[in-house]
């Protein structure tokens, strides 16, 4: 059975989204709203915490669970296992974009032992899961299908989307790779899933509708930042928004979104590629 946990981040709805599948939790969130987590788990222990990747929004409560149970396995790619093992680098990079507000946000990051993570490269296949490595988002990002529902746990790799909201890709430095993100989508496309699940924000079952959206969100995105500055794109973003979803749904997709921390990733992208 499929159920979505609404974290409640900063006590707003629909933000992010932790999944519990059967026995697996899949991305529990940041460790600030984990009790939103502890209090719809009660006392049933998962057998497993799926990371997509490592980001905070994602990642941060994992430690925090291991903690409270500690024979839970953490599966995530090898890029990123390091850095739930040991997260002081995590923690200092955090900590240079979100300086005093880093507790506020996210919370304690606690370490995860290392004998509890199970290192992914992409293309396992075990208890009922198939895993790919799909990056774009990030370099350390996976990407989940489950078997017997067909559903796919997608992370940030297949976008934001927030009811009737756009979908848009979330591009903060440093690992955006358009032409991997692209490639990514293929094979998610690929496993013909029945729907995706997405941490910002719930399941869609218009899953072809959904991809050529965020191909063509990439697109857009992509050459709009090539021409604009932070706030120039900062401003589109919040444009697309209000045309699609309107007025009510800018909090909680700027919040699982922040539009300023967008162009830097896509700005790098292109200083590296075209100097």
């Amino acid at each position: 059975m499929l159920e979505l946990i609404d974290v409640r981040h900063l006590g707003r709805e629909q933000v992010i989204c932790c999944y519990r599948q059967d026995d697996v939790l899949i991305d529990p969130g940041p460790e600030v709203s984990s009790a939103a987590v502890f209090e719809a788990l009660g006392d049933a222990m998962p057998r497993a915490v799926l990371l997509t990747h490592i980001h905070l929004d994602h990642a941060g409560a994992t430690g925090a669970i291991v903690r409270r149970w500690p024979d839970v396995e953490v599966w995530v790619h090898e890029r990123g296992a390091a850095h739930i093992i040991d997260p002081s680098r995590l923690v200092a990079s955090a900590r240079r974009i979100y300086g005093d507000d880093m507790a506020r946000l996210w919370g304690e990051i606690v370490p995860v032992p290392a004998e509890n993570v199970r290192i992914l490269q992409g293309g396992e296949r075990r208890d009922g899961w198939r895993v790919a490595y799909t990056p774009g988002h990030a370099q350390h990002h996976v990407s989940y299908l489950h078997e017997d529902t067909g559903t796919v746990f997608a992370g940030d790799v297949a976008g934001v989307r927030i009811d009737g909201g756009p979908v848009l890709p979330p591009t903060p430095p440093p690992d955006i790779d358009l032409e991997g993100w692209r490639a990514s989508l293929d094979v998610l496309e690929a496993w013909a899933p029945q729907r995706l699940a997405v941490t910002h924000f719930g399941t869609y079952d218009d899953v072809a509708a959904h991809l050529d959206e965020l191909r063509d969100s990439i697109g857009v995105l992509g050459e709009l930042a090539r021409f604009t500055d932070t706030a120039g794109f900062a401003e589109a973003i919040r444009g697309m928004v209000r045309r699609r979803g309107g007025e009510e749904l800018l909090g909680p997709m700027l919040q699982a979104m922040p539009p300023e921390t967008l162009w830097p990733g896509l700005e790098r992208y292109w200083r590296t590629r075209i100097g």
